[in-house]
């Protein structure tokens, strides 16, 4: 079997079947079509084309560099951790996942991976606002 060999292509020079594909996997993700067949319909394409093309394109995403994570100590108190995704969230990040320890010591170290898509703050300014929150002993990107 051979090995897979992956391009970049600009999709401007694609035949139009290849983007119908795309928004079709697109309706289907976001529930806008509850089904294929629904998809298809929507985007004008036959069931087998979809079929023939789906595993094999991938819409290529700019900004998946701009994925962190970060290590913070936060004291055991109630509302610590919701004001940190609150931050991040007005910094206009997404969080991708969280993951927390039982507190010892009245100390709970958490790990939250963060994606800056569409933000024009850095990874050091989010690191620097969520320092300032109270509750917040150590955070830094890991």
């Amino acid at each position: 079997m051979s090995k897979s060999k992956y391009l970049l292509i600009d999709a401007s020079i694609l035949p139009e079947i290849y983007g119908k594909v795309l928004e079709a996997k697109s309706l289907i993700l976001s529930g806008e079509a509850s089904s294929v067949s629904q998809a298809v319909k929507m985007t004008g394409i036959s069931r087998s084309a979809y079929y023939k093309y789906k595993d094999k394109i991938i819409e290529y995403n700019e900004s998946a560099g701009s994925t962190f994570t970060i290590g913070a100590k936060l004291l055991d108190n109630a509302g610590v951790l919701s004001t940190v995704l609150n931050e991040i969230y007005l910094v206009g990040a997404n969080v991708l996942s969280i993951n927390q320890s039982s507190p010892v010591n009245g100390l709970a170290n958490v790990s939250i991976t963060v994606s800056l898509t569409d933000s024009a703050t850095t990874t050091q300014q989010v690191i620097t606002k969520i320092k300032k929150i109270g509750g917040v002993k150590t955070a830094d990107i890991v």
